[in-house]
């Protein structure tokens, strides 16, 4: 870049997605020195991005592209290309002349979590168990007031997951709260606690759950400052290997103790979730059984139906079959 005058206009661009990694004197004035930074796009983008590819396509009268947009934060371009190209094979292959906003949510599911595997041999008790488990999820973000609404619950395989529970944020947010980290490690651990609570079971399939709760709690600590015992400060500092992204270590910049007390932290911030998952479930038993049994039959729940359910009042258990006391 050095030899260009003032008046020679020629402008040089370039594009990385790793400017952590760029050499400072790249950076500096006369250098690069315009940063422009394209971000994942936000809820107007995506739905201005999902116009463009929908242009040519024959659209059904109830396709809402602003509802999908709502329900792709963190979706690329290029996801939600793949999205539409998704929903317009699901209306052929379903014989439609038109895509209809069944196919646009369903291909939301097929880019995130893959095909459906309808064909899955699986057990009467690992269906219960898993029909269970989303159930909990569901009802733990309906009573919490920090949890996004369910939009979606189902138990039909894909991918490596048994089942799902999709949610329906009301809002893009930028900034998270405490409470709010809380209420999400409450609505993941549900699924694990109405597997205690209806079967008095644990079972492997919380693993994922476990994986992303202990990652909520530990950022909490060491990257937000959230924890009053040890202050607003964070601890640790990440090395990544150079130009492949993969990050090798933490390097420590505190003491042993201070490694004990935020694992320490961290299981207090875990358990009392946990502690109020199983409450939830103790609470809403009933409630429980009632959809799960509902979800077993239809495989899939939408979002006004699960309201219905939570409306709906609990039969009473048939006096002929139920046990005596």
């Amino acid at each position: 870049m050095d030899g260009f005058d003032s008046n020679t206009n020629v402008i040089v661009l370039a594009a990385t997605n790793r400017p952590d990694i760029l050499d400072p004197a790249l950076l500096r004035p006369g250098r690069f020195d315009r940063h422009v930074v394209i971000d994942q796009p936000d809820i107007n983008g995506r739905k201005a991005i999902l116009v463009v590819h929908a242009k040519g396509k024959p659209l059904s009268k109830d396709s809402d592209l602003g509802i999908i947009a709502r329900q792709t934060p963190g979706f690329s371009g290029a996801d939600l290309a793949n999205l539409i190209n998704e929903a317009a094979i699901l209306a052929a292959r379903r014989n439609r002349k038109d895509v209809s906003q069944k196919e646009l949510e369903d291909s939301i599911d097929r880019v995130i979590a893959g095909p459906e595997k309808k064909g899955r041999v699986i057990t009467k008790k690992d269906r219960e168990l898993i029909a269970y488990h989303e159930t909990g999820h569901a009802l733990a973000a309906k009573m919490l007031p920090n949890a996004d609404p369910v939009h979606k619950i189902s138990i039909v395989a894909r991918g490596m997951m048994g089942g799902w529970t999709r949610f329906l944020p009301t809002e893009e947010r930028y900034l998270e709260t405490f409470e709010r980290f809380n209420d999400l490690m409450v609505v993941s651990l549900a699924g694990r606690a109405a597997e205690q609570v209806a079967f008095n079971e644990l079972t492997t399939g919380a693993q994922n759950d476990l994986e992303k709760v202990t990652q909520i709690a530990r950022r909490m600590i060491t990257e937000f400052g959230m924890s009053q015992k040890l202050g607003p400060r964070t601890f640790g500092k990440r090395e990544e290997l150079v130009f492949l992204g993969k990050e090798i270590h933490e390097q420590r910049n505190y003491s042993d103790k201070i490694a004990e007390e935020i694992d320490a932290e961290v299981e207090h911030l875990v358990k009392d979730a946990y502690a109020k998952a199983v409450e939830i479930m103790i609470q809403n038993k009933d409630r429980l059984k009632f959809i799960a049994d509902f979800l077993i039959e239809k495989e899939t729940i939408d979002d006004v139906t699960f309201e219905d359910l939570l409306k709906k009042p609990i039969p009473a258990p048939d006096l002929e079959t139920a046990p005596a006391s």
